[in-house]
């Protein structure tokens, strides 16, 4: 019996996958295991964007080795349809005031455009019932953006 392999998908298929999402895992170096972890994200069309909270493993990781691995997905709920795809590359600190303005106001519009419940904020350090413009008024937040991407792997079914 014969392998079935599982299509490529196209830089405009994988660029949408990447624009229509707003989740996905980023996998870093552990110490003995990699360390995954889940993050909303933005991108503009050439970068992803993370607001990481600055407290956790994921921080210790991150100093030690930017090095990693981001996980998008989407399918249905029976697997009929599925587009998944991998990129490593390695995370950089925003660090321009500015920039990481606008990027912060990048994930308000992505929180209230896409409807996300007020738990969304958790996620970001905030409580839940705090306004999405909370993110741009305080720091709770690095904000992180992937680049150097050396490989994506990006397949669909059918």
């Amino acid at each position: 019996m014969e392998i079935l392999k599982i299509p490529q998908m196209k830089k405009e298929e994988y660029d949408r996958l990447i624009q229509d999402g707003y989740i996905c895992r980023i996998a870093f170096s552990g110490d003995k295991f990699p360390y995954i972890a889940p993050f909303l994200y933005v991108f503009d069309g050439m970068y992803m964007y993370f607001l990481p909270t600055k407290y956790g493993r994921k921080i210790e990781y991150f100093k030690k080795n930017p090095q990693v691995s981001v996980e998008i997905e989407d399918y249905s709920r029976d697997l009929s349809s599925y587009t998944f795809m991998s990129l490593q590359g390695n995370l950089k600190e925003v660090t321009d005031v500015e920039s990481k303005a606008k990027i912060k106001q990048a994930f308000v519009d992505m929180i209230k455009t896409k409807n996300l419940s007020e738990n969304a904020m958790a996620a970001l350090g905030h409580s839940p019932g705090d306004p999405p413009e909370a993110i741009t008024m305080d720091e709770k937040n690095m904000v992180w953006k992937l680049v150097g991407v050396k490989d994506i792997v990006a397949l669909k079914n059918g």
